[in-house]
């Protein structure tokens, strides 16, 4: 190093080159996307602006370029209304919000090691599952004897047992010794939840009794606002957020209408979330809960100091895959940080093995871990809201903001549990489900492992099965990758009866003619587990007798243009002669030239619907 120190002034990174205006940006842009098309064809300014804006499932716009206008006039204040920026101001400690990893195991002293465990090595709160396919209700004070509960928190939930379980930990509090004064957490009780759930109508006097058991200890919530009910079940960051908004003023409605005042309710209710890998839409979401609900404190004449929505953050069930499930701690991370960079108070990481069954001591540990990495070594934690300015964030906070409150507005007339039971919500929840269905199914959504680069010859996880669970007449679990997971068991059971899925692949000319395009086929047919056999040879012949040698019903040509238009249709026609009952081609029909018509059955390209081709691939095949 030079004897001489180089000071911050004197360091130039960026300065050397010209700033570039947004005429410039349009210019490049133009020129990509005009690259390829013929003269007076050309793209306008405007065509292009189109051409890259796109649209999620519920609707929010997404442009390619963001500009000053989008963002805010006024940036506001963590810590204060109307708390878009966070309910609190992170000083720089590493404690920024609570990590409370999940329990639901049955196993009483699997649960009572596992909670544990995981205070000891980072976690901060316990989050525990009372139902008759996770912890009994007497049983929860044995999973906690070992708990500090004036140092841990504890939140409980429940999908079919949600007072018994409130009052199980009310009397673990009660039966502690501790200061009532120290105890935190939460006591899960949300009746329209439950009725999502159950299909039943909700019974709201629940409120009241919960707000009873949890009056001695002023730092415990007894309601909680379980959006991730809504989210698992299809919702879209818009619908999440109205029907989080709208639960909420009715269960405001109710408590004050059983004698507290709108602050008690207030400070009554927690909400718990989803976090998601769509990074920015968690950020804004949870950013947008807080504004949405502050306004709502602020119309019934909340105590501004009171308008704060306290949230805890859950890894989304509905992204978790089942295969190629390491992957799933990619998204565990993403949401993770997508969780703290939104400001969520609380969070859990779900382990990347939870759709599989019970978790293991690893995958508890890298779930927690996740946390403790972000926290603390990269420092998220230490930051108050870091999206806040962002003219991207900003401008999704706003549109999320609007369009929830348009929906909440359409349900608030006679509340969000007769909506719920008249079958609104599900009607809604429906149609988003289709529609993120279709992107799914055409790979517009991207499942890495799963729908995109699937190793379909990999070994199932083998994990401690989940009990069996109450059989509910409500809203269900839509996991992304169901429908994908569905076909691969197809192939894997008729691999299982000694009859292997297999696609023959046609490979015609040199591996520069045909490598990309079989590439692409092998990927699109492994994500349904069936095989693939790549046939190459320079006859019509060869690839019959391939063929025939195989046993394969169902042929696709690989190939280029070039060698489609001089070998294609002769060699889908001795595909065919030699017993193929579906011949396709990689690429465009027209690809074939003269004589392409009735050549081939159909065509394999990038943007198809994947989930059709795949289920009609297995029927022909017999799986």
């Amino acid at each position: 190093m030079s004897d001489q120190a180089t000071s911050a002034a004197d360091i130039s990174l960026a300065a050397d080159f010209d700033t570039p205006s947004r005429g410039d940006w349009e210019k490049e842009v133009l020129k990509v996307l005009n690259r390829k098309r013929p003269e007076g064809k050309e793209l306008s300014v405007e065509a292009a602006y189109k051409r890259l804006t796109s649209a999620t499932v519920d609707g929010l716009e997404i442009k390619p370029l963001y500009t000053k206008d989008d963002g805010v006039e006024e940036l506001g204040y963590p810590g204060v209304a109307p708390f878009v920026r966070g309910t609190t101001v992170r000083d720089g400690d590493m404690d920024a919000w609570h990590i409370a990893q999940l329990h639901e195991d049955p196993d009483v002293a699997e649960t009572r090691r596992a909670v544990i465990t995981d205070l000891e090595r980072g976690g901060t709160a316990v989050y525990l599952r009372v139902d008759p396919d996770a912890i009994a209700v007497g049983d929860v004070a044995a999973v906690l004897s070992d708990v500090l509960l004036d140092l841990a928190p504890v939140y409980v939930a429940s999908k079919t047992q949600q007072l018994d379980a409130a009052m199980a930990l009310a009397d673990v509090f009660a039966a502690s010794g501790k200061d009532a004064a120290t105890l935190t957490g939460n006591l899960g009780v949300d009746p329209i939840g439950a009725a999502a759930l159950a299909g039943t109508d909700a019974d709201l006097s629940v409120l009241a009794k919960a707000v009873e058991l949890a009056k001695p200890y002023p730092g415990v919530r007894p309601i909680v606002v379980d959006a991730t009910i809504y989210h698992n079940a299809g919702a879209g960051d818009v619908h999440e957020l109205a029907y989080a908004v709208a639960v909420g003023v009715e269960y405001v409605r109710a408590l004050t209408e059983s004698g507290l005042s709108v602050d008690e309710a207030f400070d009554a209710i927690m909400f718990r979330v989803s976090a998601t890998t769509d990074q920015f839409a968690t950020i804004a979401r949870l950013r947008a809960l807080r504004g949405l609900w502050s306004r709502v404190g602020e119309v019934l004449g909340v105590a501004e100091a009171n308008r704060g929505a306290i949230q805890h953050a859950v890894t989304s069930e509905r992204q978790i895959s089942r295969d190629d499930a390491y992957v799933n701690m990619l998204r565990g991370t993403i949401s993770c940080f997508a969780a703290s960079a939104g400001g969520a108070e609380v969070q859990t990481v779900l382990p990347f093995d939870a759709a599989a069954g019970l978790p293991t001591d690893f995958s508890r540990r890298t779930a927690r871990n996740t946390q403790v990495v972000l926290a603390e070594e990269s420092n998220v934690g230490r930051v108050n809201d870091p999206a806040g300015g962002s003219w991207f964030v900003e401008s999704l906070t706003r549109q999320l903001s609007d369009k929830a409150w348009a929906v909440f507005q359409g349900l608030d007339g006679d509340g969000f549990a007769a909506a719920l039971a008249d079958g609104t919500v599900k009607a809604q929840l429906d149609e988003v489900n289709a529609a993120r269905a279709a992107q799914l199914a055409t790979r517009k959504i991207q499942l890495t492992g799963v729908s995109m680069f699937p190793n379909h010859e990999e070994a199932a996880l083998e994990r401690k099965a989940r009990p069996a669970a109450p059989e509910l007449g409500g809203l269900k679990v839509v996991r992304d990758a169901q429908v994908f997971e569905d076909l691969r068991d197809r192939s894997a059971a008729a691999r299982g009866a000694g009859s292997a899925p297999t696609v023959l692949l046609a490979c015609l000319g040199a591996r520069r003619d045909f490598g990309g395009r079989e590439g692409f086929t092998s990927n699109l047919f492994h994500v349904g587990g069936i095989d693939t056999l790549v046939a190459e040879g320079e006859t019509p012949e060869d690839f019959a007798r391939q063929l025939t040698e195989s046993g394969a019903k169902v042929a696709v040509l690989c190939s280029s243009a070039k060698v489609y238009a001089a070998q294609g249709v002769a060699v889908a026609e001795a595909l065919r002669a030699a017993g193929a009952e579906t011949v396709l081609i990689a690429g465009q029909i027209k690809e074939l030239g003269e004589g392409a018509e009735g050549a081939v059955d159909g065509n394999v390209f990038d943007g198809m619907n994947v989930v059709e081709l795949l289920d009609a691939t297995l029927t022909k095949l017999g799986a």
